[in-house]
């Protein structure tokens, strides 16, 4: 059997959502979850093998792959979880709903897919005694039909063997009554089965009923999904913005990075003609007057110096802000974008669903 089922071969019956568990293979008392999270769980019908299965998928792991067998008996542990076990495949699966109405409508289902799984069963083992009674009863015949052929003679043969002739035809009426009451058993093993599969046909029929439901909410969600397709699209366009604004930003800095090395290449140069006016004051100490008047300027030119040292302070500070809220930004942008990249890669994961979907059904 294999892991997915084709969709030429095995059509949905029913379908829910539940989180999966298996027994610890090693305790065999705890259970280990198989899903991080709550996964379709459903139940498949293959016409071509007559036989039922329960699959869940998650992702592109197979998690449940579990054929229904007359034997198997879902078990309620609690309002919320029940469970089951599959001597194939040597477990114990588990499911935790998110209700108990669902709970109930998956345990009835697994009681109608058992006694279908059972009467699909009890019908090849009619189909098989049926066989061969057809093939004993054609053996029987066989040699009955070469006496006959015996007894079909000359008028002399017959006269001869008169007596003979009484007996077998005798035989041939008793065989006869016999097939007769076969015959009558077998129109009323056929009428149950006629029976069985009108009451198949009704739960098909109600199967076709809940596929179409889960269809329409299949709908529903795409819808919902795209309107949050369209928002992030909305978010995306923002965020194009913000980027604009950041090489903006980035250009304002480069700007004030300009202006910054202008300032600087000003201070030097002004460092230098403080320098030049010292040492105009230390070789003409008869001009001390007009030192007054350097002195003042060079007062003047010191307080100068420490505005424009204050004005390169706060034009680094700004500088600093720019850069920390830039690299906030840049922050703020990937993480979006890691946001981002995993809806999609979820609206991809369930467009292929969809697609599967849309081919099974």
């Amino acid at each position: 059997i294999s892991p997915v089922p084709p969709s030429s071969r095995e059509q949905p019956i029913f379908t829910t959502r539940a989180h999966v568990f298996q027994i610890d293979p090693s305790t065999k008392k705890n259970w280990v979850p198989a899903s991080k999270q709550a996964v379709t769980v459903s139940y498949f019908y293959d016409s071509t093998r007559n036989s039922y299965r329960i699959i869940s998928v998650d992702g592109a792991k197979v998690i449940i792959n579990s054929t229904i067998t007359p034997n198997m008996t879902f078990t309620k542990t609690s309002q919320k979880f029940g469970q089951w076990a599959d001597s194939r495949a040597n477990t114990v699966f588990g499911l935790g709903f998110p209700s108990e109405q669902q709970l109930t409508k998956f345990a009835e289902k697994f009681q109608e897919v058992k006694e279908a799984a059972k009467l699909a069963r009890d019908r090849s083992q009619e189909k098989i005694e049926t066989s061969s009674n057809h093939s004993q009863e054609s053996g029987r015949e066989t040699p009955s039909s070469t006496r006959a052929s015996s007894v079909n003679g000359t008028d002399d043969e017959k006269a001869s063997h008169g007596g003979s002739a009484e007996a077998h035809l005798k035989s041939e009426n008793d065989k006869l009554k016999i097939a007769l009451a076969q015959s009558s058993s077998n129109v009323k093993k056929w009428e149950t089965e006629l029976q069985s599969l009108r009451e198949s046909n009704a739960r098909l029929s109600t199967a076709l009923q809940e596929s179409a439901a889960s269809i329409e909410h299949w709908k529903k969600q795409f819808s919902a999904c795209k309107e949050e397709n369209d928002q992030l699209r909305g978010k995306i366009e923002e965020l194009e913005e913000q980027c604009n604004e950041i090489n903006k930003e980035k250009e304002r800095n480069a700007q004030l990075s300009r202006r910054l090395q202008e300032l600087e290449t000003e201070l030097q140069d002004k460092e230098l003609e403080l320098e030049e006016l010292r040492k105009q004051g230390e070789i003409i100490p008869e001009l001390m007057s007009e030192c007054e008047s350097v002195s003042e300027q060079l007062q003047a030119a010191e307080k100068k110096n420490k505005d424009l040292e204050e004005k390169v302070r706060t034009l680094r500070t700004e500088v600093e802000e720019n850069k920390h809220r830039q690299t906030n930004l840049k922050t703020e942008l990937k993480n979006f974008l890691d946001v981002l990249d995993g809806k999609i890669d979820e609206l991809h994961d369930f467009r292929q669903g969809l697609s599967k979907l849309g081919i099974d059904n």
